[in-house]
């Protein structure tokens, strides 16, 4: 029979966990409330300082508990075997909580500080939720209803009028006449003309980087269409509607895994995440739950998936297609589309970085606007892989380059520290059998990343083409951080002519070379073997092989200048001109 005094020490240790994440939960959903303000002020620069500071929310809170735990002496005498009982009393404790998955993670990563994420089991911790996903149904209204039966231009009024931005609207009959226009061009008929048509809006504005984001969709005639309006400011006091997003490639290219998180404030997260699941049925849930700000929970929902995967599929884990890096080792599931990284234990000349550095480096892309161009990751420590499905050339290649990762059993490969990323078809590979019209645009598409990243104080640094990825949407995308720094940290140079013939001859450059020096009139020679890729290159963006176009992005950062780089093409942007406004009568 268990002592009392321990079951009671076990009760409150279930109690300082939760009021734990109870504290981080209302430092979370403060920064989060603040969005809005930091919209309407245009405090861009605060807007991002926020976004990175609540990122680093979860660890902070994690390290006060646990400290708490260690000072007050509560853990004296409860083991990882005395954890199960822990547990059930915090699993009572989240009857009737909206945010119940959100507080199983805490107490996973609770546990995990504790003990050096050894004996990982669901008696003690929660591998699998207490409850199901459909569970919590509050009965809390997550969205407004808006009817067709009043006509199209009252409907797409009323949205607009919903709206509690103190900024007024830049032209409202202006906003409403280009979204009437786009519902009718490119929505089915049978959708915007049907009485029975209806719009859901989520009653939570997204926010993030300079815009704000109104989520929602179209039902009619039993079919279903996303319904994004994204809202910019003007900076002059007025707000506008920029564009209209219908189509479900360009929603979720504006939730993509290679975007920052979305400042929205969601008091019943399951239900929100079940909306737009509804809406963007291609992300699963750790993507959703990790675009509204709680990548934790996308974490443990990422492991759930990834074990339910390994039970529903047989093939095994290889090494990951593309040329081999010198700082990390990747792997990938063939069926699954992920891939695995793990820092090497050695790097090959000329890398310089030690695996300190290169966890800095993913951290700093972690916290920093991604602008859709950086691949999010998720790091995990003691990461088990059937070993019976890991090949043995694969198993081979990790006890090579980085036997101090992995601890093998005869039933498990135990990898101590590694990062997940979503897998994409590494540009090298992809030009080798793309068509024409593909290399046009993916060469234009990997021309735009240098420079949006660029606009985001970001220099990856070694540029080559193996350490980008095409994803399905055909987007380019920075995946290999070793390297990457500030932008503003980086001089750019030009190359001094050569006092006489010889220098230019050698094979020594005869010029003084620091660290952090970067000369772009050799980037066409190191980025393009092939002469009539480079030429088509210098052609779209042919500025990037200037030291003056990088030093002049500098500046601009220096002076506090946040570019916009904008989640949907700039042919899709909405008119502001006057023209047509007068089309659309609204009364």
């Amino acid at each position: 029979m268990m002592d009392l005094g321990l079951e009671q020490q076990q009760r409150q240790l279930a109690g300082l966990i939760l009021q734990g994440f109870d504290d981080y939960r209302a430092r979370f959903r403060k920064i989060t409330m603040g969005a809005r303000a930091r919209f309407e002020n245009a405090a861009w620069a605060e807007a991002q300082a926020a976004a990175a500071e609540r990122i680093n929310l979860y660890e902070k809170a994690v390290s006060r508990v646990v400290a708490f735990l260690h000072e007050s002496g509560y853990l004296q005498g409860v083991g990882v075997a005395g954890w199960p009982q822990v547990k059930g009393f915090y699993t009572n404790l989240l009857d009737g909580r909206t945010d119940y998955e959100l507080a199983e993670t805490f107490f996973n990563s609770i546990y995990c500080r504790l003990f050096k994420h050894l004996g990982l089991s669901n008696e003690g911790m929660f591998i699998h939720s207490s409850r199901h996903l459909d569970s919590v149904r509050t009965g809390i209204p997550i969205i407004n209803t808006y009817y067709l039966e009043d006509g199209l231009v009252r409907l797409i009024d009323e949205i607009l009028d919903d709206q509690a931005f103190s900024l007024p609207w830049e032209n409202k009959r202006r906003d409403i006449r280009n979204i009437v226009k786009h519902l009718e061009a490119h929505a089915p008929e049978s959708i915007w003309r049907s009485i029975q048509a209806k719009v859901e809006v989520l009653n939570s504005v997204f926010y993030r980087n300079k815009a704000a984001y109104l989520v929602g969709r179209v039902l009619a005639s039993g079919q279903s269409l996303p319904f994004v309006l994204a809202i910019l400011n003007n900076e002059q006091g007025a707000i506008y509607i920029d564009t209209l997003m219908l189509d479900r490639d360009d929603v979720s290219i504006l939730f993509s895994f290679t975007r920052s998180y979305f400042m929205v404030d969601v008091p019943v997260p399951s239900e929100y995440v079940r909306f737009l699941n509804a809406l963007l049925p291609g992300k699963n849930l750790a993507e959703l739950y990790s675009c509204i700000g709680f990548f934790k929970h996308g974490k443990t929902e990422f492991y759930r998936e990834y074990l339910r995967h390994l039970q529903r599929s047989d093939d095994q884990f290889v090494i990951a297609p593309g040329v081999k890096g010198m700082v990390m080792s990747v792997f990938t599931l063939p069926s699954y589309p992920v891939v695995f990284k793990i820092i090497k234990d050695k790097f090959a000349p000329p890398k310089e970085v030690s695996k300190a550095i290169v966890k800095e480096k993913y951290e700093l892309v972690k916290r920093h606007d991604r602008v859709g161009r950086m691949a999010d990751t998720q790091e995990f420590s003691n990461f088990i892989l059937p070993r019976e499905r890991v090949s043995q050339e694969l198993l081979d290649e990790l006890l090579e380059v980085a036997p101090s990762c992995l601890t093998l059993t005869e039933s498990e490969v135990v990898i101590h520290h590694l990062y997940t990323e979503r897998r994409m078809t590494p540009l090298n590979l992809y030009l080798q059998d793309c068509s024409e019209s593909q290399l046009l645009e993916v060469l234009d598409e990997y021309g735009n990343a240098l420079k949006q990243l660029a606009a985001a104080n970001i220099f990856a640094g070694d540029m080559l083409l193996k350490n980008f990825g095409v994803t399905r949407h055909g987007r380019v995308v920075f995946y290999d951080y070793d390297e990457i720094s500030y932008l503003t940290e980086v001089n750019f140079r030009y190359i001094p002519e050569p006092t006489y013939p010889e220098q230019e001859l050698s094979g020594e450059p005869w010029y003084s070379v620091g660290p952090m020096d970067v000369f772009p009139e050799e980037f066409p020679r190191f980025l393009f073997v092939d002469s009539r890729v480079r030429q088509l290159f210098t052609k779209m963006h042919g500025e990037l092989f200037d030291a003056g176009y990088w030093q002049s992005i500098q500046q601009a950062i220096k002076q506090g200048q946040v570019v916009d780089v904008f989640p949907y093409r700039k042919r899709k942007r909405f008119s502001r001109t006057e023209a047509e406004a007068e089309s659309v009568t609204v009364s």
